[in-house]
């Protein structure tokens, strides 16, 4: 007899998964898990290579034995029977054939002399019978095959595995040559299939101590990895905060090395480029502020020189020789306009020195603003809508400044009459001033409050300075508050106060004042725009 192997197999099987992909804003949750996709691959790819491995071995070697002995015993026992036995024979015979060393149950199928189909069997597996063999496996034996250079034998042995209520089975066939019974083959495959239960199971506890050891070796690489990175961002955050001083600890010669000296070099240079500029910067102040002193002396003594020319100009006409009388009226303007910009100077310096400083009153606004309004004679020109009793605790002679400035210039650049709205929000008091000019061009509203700006170019020597709005704004800033410009839609400029109800919460350190005011606003001069 030659050995053809086939029919189906009982028990191969595969699976098929998929990972949708997941976004994670953690580096470490995503290196932990980048390492367990990789530990868990390549464990289950070589615990389903070695599982797969070892299934064979164990089946072909289990199998190769029951074969191989059910063939010697057909040769052997099957094949010392007549061509027609009685059932008592292969009774007998297919007894004897089962108490081999396999232990398999054996069916034997034959015809007797007067060709009647007889059965004998091992009477194991509840009476191992004829219906429980497959039927293409009855097929293939019965099948007589010709005789050829390659084919000696026309009958052959054929097997399969099958699986009956849960236990798998190998199930053979064949035929005496020459005359005989045909013989089947049982063979229970219980006891190795528990061996590669157990494989498996020890395969899948494998692959589980793989991916956790995956994971703690992840994490600890994270660790390793993710400390340089975490020291960077903690020393960045700070170097946003202004420590300039910040620096990294170099250690080893990686990218990380090179990153963290980078970070190094960059922050020395930010450092020394800052201080260059703050120097600069206070080098530029002080300039300022030294030179407003310096002009504040001869300032003095013109001021009070003018004032006696003021004084002649008002007296009974004819007083002053009508030649020189444009001359001292310019001078006296002139003089006027450089006092009321060296004074704002002065304000600007010490906003930008950070020296200005709030001495805070409970002020009834509407009083204040009518004080601001009376003592620059300009009852005439503006509508007041404030009820009086809205209390604030604010710096009172900063206040008057802000208000100057915002009425001062709404009466030079737009038309009367100005209107002042006084309303109390929650936490806050809100102080508009609206014109009824012909409003602020769209490309000057972004600039209204930058110093030294005048929206029209050919007016370099107005009466404005170009920093009235801009030293309101710090003034309401000081306070805690905001100034905000627009256009009303029924037309005029709009300048919007915001001062908080209660600024004690800021430093109280008194100041000296050092403003001249006079009767057309003085130091609170409005800037054009």
């Amino acid at each position: 007899m030659s050995d053809t192997r086939g029919g189906p197999r009982g028990w191969s099987a595969g699976r098929k998964g998929g990972l949708s992909r997941l976004r994670f804003t953690s580096l470490r949750l995503r290196l932990v898990v980048v390492f367990g996709l990789v530990a868990l691959t390549a464990a289950v790819s070589a615990s389903g290579i070695a599982y797969w491995l070892n299934r064979e071995a164990v089946l072909t070697r289990a199998q190769d034995a029951v074969l191989r002995d059910f063939r010697q015993e057909m040769q052997n026992r099957a094949g010392a029977l007549p061509v027609h036995p009685t059932q008592d024979e292969l009774q007998r015979t297919a007894g004897q054939m089962a108490s081999s060393s396999q232990s398999f149950s054996v069916l034997l199928v034959g015809q007797d002399a007067r060709g009647k189909t007889v059965y004998g069997n091992s009477g194991g597996i509840n009476g191992f019978s004829l219906e429980d063999v497959p039927k293409s496996l009855r097929t293939a034996v019965d099948r007589q095959q010709e005789i050829s250079d390659t084919n000696k034998q026309p009958y052959h042995l054929y097997w399969q595995r099958v699986v009956d209520h849960g236990t798998p089975y190998l199930v053979a066939g064949t035929r005496v040559i020459g005359g005989g019974p045909t013989g089947y083959m049982a063979k229970s495959l219980e006891p190795e299939a528990k061996d590669l239960d157990s494989l498996a199971w020890s395969l899948g506890i494998a692959t589980g101590l793989a991916l956790i050891g995956a994971a703690l070796l992840a994490q600890a690489a994270a660790t390793t990895v993710l400390k340089p990175v975490h020291r960077l961002g903690v020393a960045a955050r700070r170097l946003g905060e202004g420590k300039l001083d910040t620096r990294l600890r170099v250690s080893g010669t990686d990218e990380l090395a090179d990153l963290s000296r980078t970070f190094n070099n960059a922050a020395e240079a930010l450092e020394k480029r800052v201080a260059d500029m703050a120097a600069r910067d206070d080098a530029s102040r002080r300039f300022v502020a030294d030179m407003s002193h310096e002009l504040r002396t001869p300032l003095t003594a013109i001021t009070a020189v003018t004032e006696v020319l003021e004084e002649e100009l008002d007296a009974d006409a004819g007083s002053m020789d009508p030649m020189i009388e444009p001359a001292v009226r310019l001078v006296v303007s002139e003089t006027r306009r450089l006092n009321t910009l060296v004074e704002n100077l002065m304000e600007v310096t010490r906003f930008d020195a950070g020296t200005a400083r709030l001495v805070l009153d409970d002020v009834d606004v509407a009083d204040q603003i009518t004080a601001c309004i009376d003592a620059r004679a300009w009852l005439d020109a503006v509508e007041l809508d404030a009820e009086r009793g809205i209390h604030a605790r604010l710096d009172p002679r900063r206040l008057d400044v802000i208000l100057a400035n915002l009425i001062g210039n709404a009466l030079k650049h737009g038309g009367s009459p100005v209107r002042v709205s006084v309303r109390e929000a929650s936490d806050s008091v809100v102080i508009r001033v609206r014109d009824h000019g012909p409003g602020i061009p769209e490309d000057v509203l972004p600039h209204v409050f930058d110093r030294f700006y005048k929206a029209s170019a050919s007016r370099p020597r107005s009466e404005g300075s170009g920093l009235g709005l801009s030293i309101a704004m710090e003034n309401a800033h000081i306070h805690g508050g905001e100034i905000t410009a627009a256009n009303s839609p029924e037309g005029g400029a709009v300048f919007t106060l915001r001062l908080p109800r209660d600024a004690s919460e800021l430093t109280e350190e008194p100041e000296e004042s050092t403003e001249k005011k006079d009767g057309n606003g003085g130091a609170t001069q409005g800037k054009e725009g």
